[in-house]
């Protein structure tokens, strides 16, 4: 561990090891998501836990935990709590949204039924959502008792910022819900109908948990605001900039699928262009915050030893 940064860290801002325990947990979980949905997103119909008949529903999945894992290992190598507090409340939101979603449509899940992959990866699922939301409470709670309240802002976000960060957040938070409702109130095989402004029809299940996706990073948005700090922006920073460059990478590799007519379409790439620029300058005026004795953000990393 960085002995400057350690020397200068207050006791109640450092990660806890039952934090990193977790974090260490969600890059292992994230990764094996990755391979079986963005990867192989040609056989998540056979493979994952329930039926995506879609390519590009099974590549959205893939692409979110793919800035899943980024989250995650960009977080690991983070001393200090307050760097990676939006980023595991975030996490949090989505994994209790998801075991909602889960519980709502058990019966989508190829429990005892589909091959013997496919029944592992389901049962692997429900445990997940099971146990991980519980152990993001207890870390979330733990650390949030030792955290000094007010904390300084380094570096305030700027006004452009803030209403851009705003407007994005909004879009993302409503879409998210809008999907995650019309999930809720579909319980057969036909794909969702109230939400049309997708660009690709998602049946129930998976509308949900990209409606689950979607609200957190629309909280993540607020939190953001709300933290006002530029200087503790990193994680979250290229964790939105990871999001916004995977599912582009998602669309542009299954255009063919897509109507380049639809008008929704056209939003949503340049909503996730706007992701894009907007986390990588999140990212980068994080990482260019000048710290006392002239020394940058970047000083304050520090990775467990």
């Amino acid at each position: 561990m960085n002995p400057v940064a350690s020397e200068e860290r207050p006791a109640s801002d450092e990660v806890l090891p039952a934090t990193r325990w977790l974090l260490s947990g969600f890059a292992v979980l994230t990764l094996l998501a990755v391979s079986q949905l963005l990867v192989l997103a040609d056989v998540a119909d056979r493979y994952w836990g329930w039926t995506i008949h879609n390519e590009l529903t099974a590549a959205f999945l893939g692409a979110a935990y793919a800035a899943g894992f980024v989250l995650s290992v960009v977080s690991l190598r983070q001393g200090d709590w307050s760097r990676i507090r939006v980023p595991l409340l975030t996490v949090t939101v989505f994994t209790w949204i998801t075991a909602i979603a889960t519980v709502i449509h058990l019966h989508k899940l190829h429990l005892v039924t589909g091959g013997p992959f496919a029944r592992l990866v389901a049962w692997v699922w429900v445990a997940v959502y099971l146990v991980i939301p519980l152990a993001c409470v207890v870390v979330v709670a733990r650390q949030e008792r030792r955290r000094v309240r007010p904390e300084n802002v380094v570096r305030p976000m700027a006004g452009w910022l803030t209403a851009v960060l705003a407007a994005e957040g909004v879009l993302l938070f409503t879409a998210g819900v809008t999907l995650f409702v019309s999930g809720a109130t579909v319980h057969h095989h036909e794909p969702t109908t109230a939400a049309v402004f997708w660009p690709w029809a998602l049946m129930p299940l998976s509308a949900q948990v990209i409606g689950a996706w979607l609200i957190a990073l629309g909280l993540a948005a607020a939190l953001a605001i709300h933290q006002r700090d530029l200087s503790r922006l990193l994680v979250s920073g290229m964790t939105y900039t990871a999001f916004g460059f995977f599912q582009l990478v998602a669309v542009i590799w299954y255009w063919p699928q897509l109507s380049r007519h639809d008008a929704w379409l056209w939003a949503y790439l340049g909503l996730l262009v706007a992701i894009i620029a907007t986390g990588a300058y999140g990212w980068w005026a994080a990482r260019d915050v000048p710290r006392a004795g002239g020394r940058s953000s970047q000083a304050q990393l520090s990775v467990p030893g």
